[in-house]
């Protein structure tokens, strides 16, 4: 029986893996990685290691969990290291808690690497900060789209409006209007700035800064910052922009 490490790539960047997860992806016998993961990083895998793509596609194409845990258990049957590569960190709406429980569930052992969020790393490059001294104490990472199995939706943004300082919302494209919506309804200002940045360190990235009442649409995928960091963000990042002009 091998080991299975679950770990983090990262958000897109290939250097942003972490050493020791950069480590094991060039040891492993058998890569399971995510659509979203970077080819240049996928290619420091060893010469003639198994590297299988069970990323999910838009509209949901692509091998379910189950599928996931059932290739997990095959290769950790037949070779000694496996890695399941996860975009981001794999605990941080990612599915790696489930295939670690499954895993340990059947005998295998296996371990959690951690990797840079893409809900921090994004906003970060265009030095907005989740929280910030004097000026935001508290931050909450939340999901925009819940599974719709679910009676009731879990998020509230309404009471996110005055709950925390910054608001950083995955998955939430396709429902920014609402979102706004609501959290201008809880109590924060329509000129609260928003910071949208789709597909950080991909070559298609884009950001952009909007007020909550103006926005609306935004591109997939992105995440989306609410809060008063993202004024200060933006404007330090215009100045040190300026001066690699």
């Amino acid at each position: 029986m091998g080991r299975v490490y679950i770990v983090g790539a990262g958000p897109g960047d290939p250097e942003l893996i972490t050493v020791k997860g950069l480590k094991l992806l060039e040891r492993a016998d058998v890569v399971l990685h995510d659509r979203l993961v970077s080819r240049e990083l996928l290619r420091r895998a060893k010469p003639g290691a198994v590297v299988v793509d069970v990323g999910k596609r838009p509209g949901g194409a692509g091998p379910g969990q189950e599928e996931i845990h059932k290739l997990l258990l095959y290769y950790c049957e037949r070779y000694e290291l496996v890695v399941r590569l996860h975009g981001g960190d794999p605990l941080v709406f990612g599915r790696g808690f489930e295939e670690c429980e499954f895993l340990v569930s059947r005998g295998v052992p296996c371990e959690v690497v951690p990797g840079v969020t893409s809900g921090l790393a994004a906003p970060a490059k265009y030095f907005i900060p989740p929280v910030l001294r004097g000026v935001a104490s508290s931050v909450a990472l939340v999901t925009g789209r819940e599974d719709p199995r679910k009676e009731t939706r879990q998020v509230d943004f309404k009471k996110l409006a005055s709950a925390v300082d910054t608001v950083v919302i995955y998955m939430g494209a396709s429902a920014a209007g609402e979102i706004a919506r609501e959290l201008i309804a809880g109590g924060l200002p329509g000129d609260t700035l928003a910071a949208v940045v789709k597909s950080a360190y991909f070559g298609d990235e884009e950001f952009f800064a909007t007020t909550l009442a103006n926005l609306s649409s935004v591109p997939n995928p992105s995440v989306i910052v609410v809060g008063k960091v993202v004024e200060r963000g933006v404007r330090l990042w215009e100045a040190a922009r300026r001066l690699s002009l």
